[in-house]
């Protein structure tokens, strides 16, 4: 059974934390309309720099964009709000602590989208007890 194991590719990566997604509340999905995921092993250098990482492990996600409180109806065209899982750092946090994958990465998902759309900590908690 061991020996046929392996981590999940970007594309598992991606397509979990799709999946996860889905299953999250829809009064939190629709906070999150245009919003794109994407996973890659590890933020960029800039992105690393920008936040003062020491490591390239330090950030498990990031959000990219304009989230709710700062948007208005008078913005010029911009670029969709994005957030970034990081595979590698994930699988790292995975490795070194007692929870299940997809709860990590459904954690980072909600952390990263709801903090840039003015949730509070108790209220992400509560999106992700809500979680099918």
């Amino acid at each position: 059974m061991w020996t046929d194991l392996k981590a999940p590719s970007l594309t598992d990566m991606e397509t979990m934390a799709h999946e996860l997604f889905e299953r999250l509340p829809a009064r939190f999905r629709d906070l999150c309309e245009g919003v794109i995921i994407r996973v890659d092993d590890f933020p960029t250098d800039e992105v690393l720099d920008e936040l003062k990482c020491e490591s390239e492990f330090d950030l498990l996600g990031l959000f990219q964009g304009v989230g709710l409180p700062h948007q208005s109806h008078d913005d010029i065209a911009r670029l969709p709000n994005m957030v970034w899982l990081y595979r590698r750092p994930i699988l790292d946090y995975w490795a070194e602590h007692e929870e299940r994958l997809g709860d990590i990465v459904r954690h980072v998902l909600v952390h990263e989208i709801g903090h840039h759309f003015g949730l509070s900590d108790d209220d992400m908690a509560e999106i992700e007890a809500a979680a099918d």
